[in-house]
């Protein structure tokens, strides 16, 4: 059905009814009257085959039709396997993720970004729970740094409801990953900050990072979360 579908998309030979047609090749293009086309196609053994109908006049080739055909459904099969079907895939947590589950969350993560997906990760905080939100937002940078060599933030943690987000994307090809002593150097940075801040009172404050960015630049991170981060790293 497919097939029948790309063949009535083309009209050929005495379906075409205009007064002249361009005939593109290898060698150019030239405006002749559709009579003259026709001939020139007979001659040649082939068919008259236009593939714009709407261009004025009328652009066509000499092509065996069949031949045609092949190629079209050959160029949309390249195309479509061109295209990558990207997903999201869902990652849930508690607020109080033993370090087992931890490890067999994080392992299927990096399969899907791996295999091109995104990652939605979250944490469900059921009831008085939701008191340990500091607690859940560690968690997920936790998951988002152990997965930067992998993925990269599309969104930092933020609470909706009852649920706690990150948003991860797989890294390109050919993405520079991060050194060991680059993460260490960014460590060693927050827990710098950290100790500047430990005099100020407790609220929302933007950390800031080195210039040459990171996983956390430009993020807001609360002083108790990001106090529970450096002390786990």
């Amino acid at each position: 059905m497919k097939n029948d579908k790309l063949k009535n998309q083309y009209r050929i030979n005495e379906q075409i009814r205009v007064r002249e047609v361009r005939i593109v090749g290898d060698n150019g293009s030239t405006v002749v009257p559709i009579r003259e086309a026709l001939n020139m196609a007979r001659d040649e053994g082939v068919d008259l085959v236009e593939i714009s109908p709407n261009a004025n006049p009328p652009v066509c080739r000499l092509i065996d039709y069949s031949k045609f055909l092949y190629q079209q459904k050959k160029r949309q099969k390249e195309m479509k396997a061109k295209q990558v079907k990207v997903e999201v895939k869902e990652i849930r947590f508690g607020p109080q993720t033993d370090e087992h589950d931890y490890q067999f969350k994080l392992k299927h993560a990096k399969e899907f970004l791996e295999e091109g997906n995104k990652v939605r990760a979250y944490v469900f905080f059921r009831g008085r729970s939701i008191l340990f939100k500091e607690q859940g937002e560690v968690l997920l940078l936790r998951f988002a740094n152990d997965l930067e060599e992998v993925g990269k933030v599309e969104s930092m943690p933020s609470l909706e409801g009852k649920k706690m987000f990150i948003y991860l994307a797989p890294k390109k090809a050919g993405e520079k990953k991060k050194s060991q002593q680059a993460r260490d150097r960014e460590a060693a940075a927050l827990e710098a900050k950290e100790s500047q801040k430990q005099a100020q009172p407790k609220e929302e404050v933007e950390t800031e990072m080195p210039a040459n960015g990171g996983l956390f630049a430009n993020a807001k991170i609360s002083d108790e979360a990001l106090k529970k981060l450096t002390e786990e790293q």
